[in-house]
């Protein structure tokens, strides 16, 4: 039974891995302590609990921690829960994490409020233990759901790793992230060599397993959480390495480059080499504007290079 299917069989109490495979991490802001130990006494023992007491130290926890609900007090000091709220649904990495706003407010308006700033639910203080447990048990539920439907649309279907769409998201995610802390940002952009003749001498099936085995050769590297690896269109694939510097961006590509060649899958047309082969560029910044796109006209640069080079190899530069 997968975990979606799983998810209607729950009883109130939801034990950790029926749910999520982990316990689930769940974020409460209010600048009361006492508040914040009354929720925490709720869901200790079900989920991983985070805690802050204003709304920019809620901002902050949630980039690091990457929470799967927020319970949010309304009603605070220095930034109230509506403008937090708007912040996280700007932001590409928290806008999907649902947040239920707590709060002794109970007008018909400051409810509507909290719903036009798209928050999932809205609990008026004193909370009840049973209420508020069954409210967040309910959008975790939906979450999972909700997440599910976002992988599949985020996969390439014929390789099966992430798709134009998601590296993109994932490049002004990291450029923000990069930017902030002044780490580089490193990017590899991959060609199979002369592809449209292997197409033509083989046939598109062939040429589709061709893909496939690329692919898996990109999947089988070591990866670090962050790193991505994306179909960028045709035979073209790209990756995306945050706080990585040039040179081990280049031994990665390297790594890459070699791991394709010792497929050794045969490829009579190329006119370089007697197997598939890939050329690879890449291209490190240490990102100090809001724009992107000069990092990847840089990769493929570079990428151009390796084809004029006689392909089969690695070119790389920082900018």
């Amino acid at each position: 039974m997968t975990d979606t299917q799983s998810l209607f069989s729950l009883d109130v109490d939801f034990a950790p891995g029926a749910i999520y495979p982990e316990r689930p991490k769940l974020l409460i802001v209010d600048d009361q302590p006492v508040n914040i130990q009354v929720l925490y006494q709720v869901f200790s023992a079900s989920c991983e609990v985070f805690m802050a007491t204003s709304g920019q130290q809620a901002l902050d926890v949630c980039r690091q921690k990457d929470p799967d609900l927020i319970l949010l007090d309304v009603v605070m000091p220095d930034m109230d829960g509506i403008e937090v709220c708007r912040k996280l649904k700007s932001e590409p990495e928290t806008r999907d994490v649902p947040v239920i706003f707590v709060t002794s407010q109970d007008s018909p308006e400051e409810e509507t409020l909290g719903l036009e700033v798209s928050a999932v639910d809205f609990i008026t203080k004193p909370v009840n233990p049973a209420v508020v447990k069954a409210r967040v048990k309910t959008h975790l539920m939906l979450k999972i759901q909700a997440d599910a439907l976002r992988q599949l649309a985020s996969v390439d279907g014929l390789t099966g790793i992430s798709n134009r769409r998601i590296f993109d998201e994932r490049l002004q995610v990291e450029w923000r992230a990069c930017r902030r802390t002044d780490k580089p940002l490193s990017v590899i952009m991959i060609d199979v060599d002369h592809f449209k003749k292997y197409n033509d001498h083989y046939g598109h099936l062939e040429g589709d397993a061709c893909l496939k085995m690329v692919a898996d050769a990109l999947k089988g590297h070591e990866w670090r959480g962050r790193d991505v690896v994306s179909r960028y269109g045709g035979e073209e694939f790209v990756c995306l390495m945050p706080e990585t510097s040039l040179e081990p961006a280049l031994a990665k590509a390297e790594a890459i480059r070699s791991r394709v060649y010792d497929l050794a899958m045969p490829h009579a047309m190329s006119g370089n080499a007697d197997r598939v082969t890939i050329s690879v560029g890449v291209a490190c910044t240490t990102p100090k504007t809001n724009e992107s796109k000069e990092l990847l006209s840089a990769a493929d640069e570079q990428l151009y290079k390796a084809k004029e080079g006689g392909r089969n190899r690695v070119e790389g530069a920082s900018l």
